[in-house]
Formats: structure tokens, sequence, C-alpha cells
């Protein structure tokens, strides 16, 4: 694991971030079931769009994930209280190629995570009640384990209006296993598409018949992808 000292959503973290997949999309390649997504063409193609514009591309911010930075410190605050235990924050963490990352709430102790959730009202009675998390978090929990070689990661259900609760979700060694390999796959055909391109971009500076090379050098990669 390779420790990148900055600050979550500040410009030195999206440059951190370029390019490569990070585990809030790693369902993306890997569903909660553990099968191949079929939206990572997509995702590649946003990875590839990042990569050739050397700058990050918005994507779509939820109502939620929105809350969830507003209210991180109190739940963070309310989490330590709770559990008495110390976190730290951390910007942004890779494998140790760099090739793949994940930016996690907190670190806790030696060996676990903080990751924090501003579910509905509906779904926050549902997480009080039966003490498990929604599924839908899977691959970007286990993503984070994976790329932090951490143990556990607590998840905060936090709410302004109900109770916040603590769901704390283990390593689950196969999934990781089977998310891992799909990451590779994944971070193999985006190269291999980049690395047609390359062979192409260079000749192509102001030259009208080079940049039509390049675009359909572009369009070829694409259409090859599986």
């Amino acid at each position: 694991m390779k420790i990148i000292d900055c600050e979550q959503r500040s410009e030195a973290w999206n440059i951190a971030r370029l390019g490569i997949p990070t585990a809030s999309c790693f369902d993306k390649i890997y569903t909660p079931g553990g099968k191949a997504s079929a939206s990572w063409k997509r995702y590649a193609y946003h990875l590839i769009a990042e990569r050739l514009l050397q700058r990050a591309v918005s994507t779509y911010t939820s109502p939620a994930m929105e809350q969830g930075v507003i209210v991180e410190a109190d739940a963070a605050a309310w989490y330590e209280l709770t559990e008495d235990v110390e976190t730290s924050k951390i910007g942004f963490i890779t494998t140790d190629d760099g090739k793949i990352g994940a930016s996690p709430d907190r670190l806790v102790g030696e060996i676990g995570l903080l990751e924090i959730k501003c579910p509905q009202p509906a779904a926050q009675v549902e997480y009080l009640l039966t003490g498990k998390l929604d599924r839908t978090h899977y691959p970007q929990l286990q993503g984070q384990l994976y790329v932090s070689e951490r143990a556990w990661v607590d998840v905060v259900a936090w709410s302004d209006e109900l109770p916040s609760t603590v769901i704390r979700v283990e390593r689950d060694e196969k999934y990781i296993a089977g998310l891992a390999e799909q990451l590779i796959d994944f971070n193999r055909e985006v190269d291999r598409v980049m690395g047609m391109i390359r062979t192409v971009a260079p000749k192509a500076g102001e030259d009208p018949v080079a940049k039509q090379t390049l675009r359909a050098a572009l369009r070829a990669s694409l259409e090859v992808m599986p």
C-alpha cells in the first residue's frame, strides 16, 4: 500500500486519482454478487478520457454523498466516542504499483477503516433493525480493504433524525480475490487501448491528416474492447 498525503477532494487528490480505478466505482467493474459488471466498458471510457485530457472528468455526486461530506467530522467524532477509539484522516491510498486506489474516510488503529454513510430514513431503519448493510456497498468496502491491506471497515450509518449505528464489515478473501483479478484485467485493457493511441498521438501535432489518423485509431481501439 502507498499513502498519498493530500486533502480529499482537493486538486492534489484529483491528480492522484487521475485515470485509475478507485473503490467508489469498483461496482462498475465487479458486482456485489461477485461477477464481472456490464458497466465496465463505460467506466473504462471515463478513465481513458481522463488520461487523454490529463484532468479529472466530473461524475454525478448524489445528495447522500454530499451529505456525507458535510457531516463527516461530526460522524467521526461520534464514532470515536461511541467505540472508544481514535481515527486519523487519510488522503488517498493505492496499491504498490499505483494502478488501483481508494479514499477511506478514516483509518482506525492499525487494522481498521472508517466509512461514513448517510442513508435515506427507510434504509437507516433497516440498518438499525437488521444490523446489516446494503449489499450495494460491498465492492467499495471490500475494495478499500483490498487496497489498504486492512482487516475490517466500520461503517457509520449516520442520521440527523434517527439513531446512528455502526456496522462492521470484515474482509471477504474470496470476494477480494475475484475483485483483484477483475481489476487487473480491467487495467490491462485500458492500458492496451492507451498504448494503441500513443503510437499515433505523437505524430498528430497540427497535421489535420495525422489528427484524423489519431481519431480513427481511437475509434478502432475502443471498438475491439471485448
